[in-house]
């Protein structure tokens, strides 16, 4: 593995390790602040966060932003699908389940990344990645459609896959942003156009809903995920995107089901049964074909197949 790719694993591990923690953080906030809200909340911290380090670095290099239209489409589609759209099914899905059921569904993400990025990045499929990919999903299969508490929280799991679905749509469009602009300029415009969809549905939820900000853990715990699972974890995703291939890369994506789910049985006092052990085995070996380096088969969009070493 190439310094580059080293760099890549480092980012998206610790990006998907910070959204694992987000599910108990965000659990417990959302007692107190409804989703659409802390959505906001999240945005508008991280944007501030975001937009001053932009800066910063900018007037450095005396490099200034020079986006044409079409960037800031992308950008603002970015930003809809996976930061208005993704985020708030997310939070929403989160609070009428748990935190280890979602973050171990939206860890189906992965394979959508893999589809999509065949058919918007062209990337070929290679035997590693479907099998890699065939694991992963038993796994969370496991643990997901055999846990009792799914069929309980029906509603939650299926808003959950909804969120996986609709983040893997953003990773690939992130890749392709990343061709012409850096990876901190995607997350910190991304974010503000989230910002802006967010807000109309932030004050039609507050129509009807409380937030109660007054115990400092509610306020640590926004700045928590405004700072650490948005910012920061959005930039380490996006970057880990652009320095990797899009489908070896989503398979970091399982260190968050695994983070998650701990921290929480760890801190929730969620119970964990023997079907996220069987299931976290399987994911533990779908991630592990990644690092298989041997001759392979790959498919291509026009039906063609090739080997590879």
């Amino acid at each position: 593995m190439t310094k580059q790719h080293l760099l890549g694993a480092l980012c998206l591990s610790l990006a998907a390790s910070m959204w694992g923690g987000m599910y108990v953080v965000s659990k417990y906030v959302l007692d107190y602040i409804p989703p659409l809200t802390l959505v906001w909340l999240r945005y508008i911290i991280a944007f501030v966060f975001l937009f001053t380090i932009l800066k910063m670095v900018q007037f450095k290099h005396k490099q200034y932003d020079s986006l044409k239209k079409k960037d800031w489409f992308l950008i603002a589609w970015i930003g809809f699908i996976g930061y208005f759209v993704s985020i708030s099914l997310q939070f929403i899905g989160t609070n009428l389940s748990d935190a280890h059921t979602g973050a171990l569904i939206t860890s189906a993400t992965p394979a959508f990344i893999v589809i999509f990025a065949w058919f918007v990045l062209k990337e070929v499929l290679t035997v590693r990645k479907i099998l890699a990919m065939a694991l992963a999903t038993i796994g969370v299969v496991i643990v997901i459609g055999l846990d009792t508490n799914v069929g309980s929280n029906f509603i939650g799991s299926v808003i959950l896959v909804g969120a996986a679905i609709t983040w893997a749509l953003l990773s690939v469009y992130v890749k392709l942003a990343s061709n012409r602009l850096s990876s901190l300029t995607i997350t910190t415009y991304a974010v503000l156009f989230a910002l802006i969809f967010t807000t109309p549905a932030m004050l039609w939820e507050l129509q009807s809903n409380d937030v109660y900000y007054q115990d400092l853990l509610i306020i640590l715990g926004v700045i928590y995920l405004g700072v650490v699972s948005t910012a920061g974890a959005f930039f380490l995703w996006n970057k880990g995107m652009e320095l990797m291939d899009a489908g070896i890369g989503s398979l970091f994506f399982f260190f968050q089901p695994i983070v998650g789910s701990f921290l929480g049985w760890a801190l929730l006092k969620e119970e964990l049964g023997v079907n996220f052990f069987v299931g976290g085995i399987f994911i533990v070996f779908g991630v592990g074909v990644v690092g298989i380096q041997k001759k392979k088969m790959e498919w291509h969009r026009d039906g063609s197949i090739t080997s590879d070493k």
